[in-house]
């Protein structure tokens, strides 16, 4: 009689364990956010987040104005194609160096392994911006957020 006790009360707590998990999972908010852009760190917090929500009008949006910039079209097109893949890439962002109108946003961009035992790795990078009419604006992002070709003089044979 006291081990049926005690296997209900094992049972009720896994239970309300189990009532517990699924409530936080289906009401826990998504807290990914856009946030102000008139700092260098908010232009890279946005880009990232409207490149990881497909928003690619948004993400365009935050690209300097320089020579060979990529049209809205092939910028699209570089993420449509897999030229640039921020899906399985976290991004931490740290300390920001401001010269001017330059600043330059360090990066710890996390990359995680195919396969369910290993862990996550982080590599440091950084991020280039420029400010253009008083607004800061990207001109170098990280690999899987940014294709090599876009800022590139066109070949010519």
């Amino acid at each position: 009689m006291k081990q049926d006790k005690f296997l209900t009360g094992i049972l009720i707590g896994i239970g309300a364990l189990i009532v517990l998990a699924l409530v936080l999972f289906f009401t826990r908010q998504d807290t990914r956010e856009y946030v102000s852009d008139s700092t260098p760190e908010g232009v890279v917090h946005n880009y990232v987040l409207a490149t990881l929500n497909k928003d690619y009008e948004k993400a365009y949006s935050y690209l300097a104005e320089l020579n060979n910039k990529p049209t809205e079209e092939e910028f699209r097109q570089s993420f449509l194609n897999g030229m640039v893949y921020p899906e399985n890439v976290g991004v931490e962002i740290g300390e920001v160096e401001t010269i001017g109108n330059d600043a330059t946003v360090n990066l710890l961009m996390y990359y995680s392994y195919n396969d369910p035992f290993s862990s996550r790795y982080g590599n440091p990078d950084r991020a280039n911006l420029v400010k253009q009419n008083g607004e800061w604006k990207l001109s170098y992002m990280p690999y899987n957020f940014w294709d090599y070709n876009w800022y590139q003089e066109p070949f010519k044979p």
